[in-house]
């Protein structure tokens, strides 16, 4: 007996210190990880927030859709967070509030009047308010690789009757066992047995907790054994409360596409599109029931078996005394209140691919997936929506194998405002924004005819310059020998006719007489260092995506400031404190005079040039600038324009590279006027900076001419530029000199 007892008594202090090594290990794991855990949050993408001012553009038609989008309900009084009334163009608004960073904009009740398309009264109570924001819409987020997502709340901010019924339910003995339950273990054993397979677990609320941060579903002894091992190590070194809020953080509540619902609070802006602490009795308990199976009682997809779970949670709730009969009932009856409306959160993929690009220039994928930072950019989802529109409306009647991007950013900022990265907007994907490089046409020449108009002395806008056949020998002996678009030629014509009327020979003679190496250091200085140092990039050539000619436009539009183009605007971290500011930044690169005529020029291509059919949907008193773009072989249509508020980019083509039959204007143009008509509020300014001046000029010699004179023309000159001769007509109209001529009979 001894020498059997011996042996096995080894065995025993063997397995004993083998499981208290497993212990030690399983603790420290728990130790090293549980807060950690508690605070792993993906980063969040915002909109903008919609300001709201006594004369800010608005439509009524854009606030009530920003306000679903927003989850705001329409009621006949808006008395709590989260509601409005409308009556036609008055909005009674009471706003959820929401932490900015550096400023904390409150909850309140508004009464917000709009009329011609603007805020014309915003009072709250009997004060006038100078300046709200509304709470800005979650449009994404970056979530870790297992696509875990959660918004993180306090247990004193969950409502008493949620965490009751959730107790109730889960766990009754919650504050009286140490992690596992006996009875609860048992009951489950003997249900499987029953039945012959496994259908219940017999867990804990902290057994749960456990399983969902550390351990797999898998269903074995082994793995139960480590549960209950885990959670009575978990009790010892965190409280009741603790455990609690962390599971009111963790459980798995839903999925949305690949993006995994985790926590209540969480699942109430899902489900309900309002926070948890505003939740009626029905939807908490319909919560509470979710946690059983949250695909098989999903109220989207399974509303009756969704609310049959409800009404059970309800019924034990009544059991338990945690509400009384009639309020049971009354919450029976409710319906299951989900929030239907169109989701559009992860809903901009391209957008938010242009966000994470400039975030990982600096941030690990690691800490985005779980510092819990809040990433603020400047994306409207009304231009956004604009945008979408506009572009759905043109490609629906063309062919439907062509694609589409386009980019909408503001012009005193430089900010991504807007951006389409192909037809099928809602899907992720190849981001033709971003990614599509292809060649620029037309686009490109404003650089040419900047770099010429920069030499004053030299070029102005009644400068002649040669449109006739043109062969240029190259150093390697290539023959270069560019044709025009409609293979005709115009002799010598304005300089600024010739950027209108899109004339690529006379660009061409135009870019040679500079220098190739004037004209690229130009692209350079306007944000296209990717331009090659060739003749040809005069004309386009180059692999160019619409992000990149969004660059060179924005340092136009901007009147010679280059500028970064931006997508995000502040980040915060998890407890809302300030991480990084991207301010506006900016850097004169091109004399704000030469700018000014380029100005011109490109708002003679739209008024008078191959950009004149945006005229078609734009109103006539309406100032715009713009350029076309067609590649060879109607490839690539292009357009790149702006207001005094936006400049947009759109590009039309088909990814093979096949030809689309549209030219610039026909195509990407049709998209660029659809939006400019509907989302552009301020018209281009005319105001000519200092050192320019207007003369009358005869467009047929480019001599100083004078008001009413046949083919007089007021062109913009830099002092000093302006045409010393006269043409016969500006002659006739000096009085003293006619009357010497008349007086002597000289008719020179």
């Amino acid at each position: 007996m001894t020498k059997t007892r011996r042996p096995l008594l080894k065995l025993a202090i063997v397995l004993l210190l083998l499981a208290g090594v497993a212990v030690v290990m399983l603790d420290a794991r728990i130790t090293a990880t549980f807060s950690d855990r508690m605070w792993a949050l993906p980063a969040k993408v915002f909109a903008r927030p919609l300001e709201l001012f006594v004369g800010a553009p608005l439509k009524a038609e854009d606030l009530a859709w920003e306000l679903e989008l927003l989850g705001y309900k329409p009621v006949t009084s808006a008395r709590a967070p989260g509601q409005y009334s409308r009556n036609g163009s008055v909005f009674d608004i009471y706003t959820r509030g929401f932490a900015f960073p550096g400023e904390r904009e409150p909850a309140r009740g508004v009464r917000l009047v709009l009329s011609g398309g603007r805020v014309s009264a915003l009072v709250s109570g009997n004060a006038d308010v100078p300046l709200m924001r509304l709470d800005p819409l979650q449009i994404g987020g970056i979530y870790p690789s297992h696509g875990e997502d959660r918004l993180l709340v306090r247990l004193e901010d969950v409502p008493e009757t949620l965490v009751a019924g959730l107790l109730a339910v889960e766990d009754r003995r919650f504050y009286e066992h140490w992690g596992f339950s006996i009875t609860g273990i048992a009951r489950a054993a003997f249900s499987n047995l029953r039945s012959g397979r496994v259908v219940a677990g017999g867990s804990t609320i902290t057994q749960q907790l456990v399983k969902n941060y550390y351990l797999t579903p898998e269903r074995t002894i082994v793995r139960k054994l480590t549960e209950i091992a885990m959670a009575v190590l978990l009790e010892l070194h965190y409280s009741k409360d603790a455990i609690l809020e962390s599971y009111l953080n963790e459980v798995y509540l839903g999925q949305e596409g690949p993006r995994a619902i985790h926590g209540f609070a969480l699942a109430a802006r899902h489900y309900f599109q309002a926070p948890l602490s505003q939740l009626g009795l029905h939807q908490q308990a319909l919560l509470v029931g979710m946690i059983k199976g949250p695909s098989l009682y999903n109220p989207l997809r399974n509303p009756e078996r969704a609310k049959e779970r409800r009404n059970l949670v309800l019924d034990e709730m009544a059991e338990a005394g945690i509400i009384n009969d009639g309020q049971a009932a009354v919450a029976k009856a409710m319906p299951l209140g989900v929030n239907r409306a169109p989701r559009l959160r992860d809903a901009f993929p391209a957008y938010l691919d242009l966000v994470r690009r400039q975030l990982r220039e600096e941030y690990r994928e690691e800490d985005l997936a779980t510092l819990g930072l809040s990433i603020f950019t400047p994306f409207d989802p009304i231009l956004q929506r604009q945008l979408e529109r506009s572009t759905s409306a043109v490609l629906e009647g063309l062919d439907e194998d062509l694609e589409s991007a386009s980019i909408v950013t503001r012009v005193d900022t430089g900010e991504v405002a807007a951006l389409v990265g192909g037809r099928q907007v809602r899907y992720a994907g190849f981001n033709r924004a971003l990614d599509a490089r292809r060649p620029a046409g037309s686009l490109l020449k404003p650089a040419v005819y900047l770099a010429a108009l920069e030499q004053y002395e030299r070029y102005t806008l009644a400068t002649r310059i040669d449109d006739s056949p043109l062969r240029y020998e190259g150093p390697n002996g290539r023959v270069w020998e560019p044709e025009n678009f409609e293979e005709t030629f115009h002799g010598e014509v304005p300089l600024y006719r010739a950027l209108a009327e899109s004339y690529n020979v006379a660009t061409a003679r135009l870019g040679l007489a500079l220098g190739v190496d004037r004209v690229h250091d130009m692209l350079e200085r306007l944000g296209l260092p990717e331009a090659p140092a060739l003749p040809a990039v005069t004309l386009g050539v180059g692999e160019y995506s619409p992000v990149m000619i969004a660059r060179l436009y924005q340092a136009i539009a901007a009147g010679g400031f280059r500028m970064p183009l931006r997508s995000i605007r502040d980040i915060v971290d998890a407890r809302g404190e300030p991480l990084r500011r991207y301010p506006l930044a900016y850097d004169r690169r091109v004399d704000q005079r030469a700018v000014h005529l380029l100005h011109y020029a490109l708002r003679a291509v739209v008024r008078e040039g191959t950009g004149r059919t945006v005229y078609r949907r734009l109103p006539q008193d309406f100032a715009v600038a713009g350029k076309t773009g067609t590649t060879d072989g109607f490839r690539d249509s292009w357009f790149a324009g702006f207001s005094g508020d936006l400049l947009a980019v759109s590009w039309i083509g088909h990814d093979d590279n096949e030809a689309t039959g549209l030219t610039g204007a026909t195509g990407a143009g049709r998209i660029w006027a659809d939006f400019m008509a509907a989302a552009a509020r301020r018209p281009l300014a005319y105001r000519m900076p200092a050192g320019v001046s207007l003369h009358w000029v005869d467009e047929a010699t480019g001599l100083a001419s004078r008001e009413g004179c046949e083919g007089a023309r007021l062109l913009p000159f830099i002092d000093g530029s302006e045409p010393e001769g006269q043409s016969p007509c500006a002659r006739r109209g000096n009085p003293v000199r006619d009357w010497f001529q008349r007086l002597f009979g000289d008719d020179t």
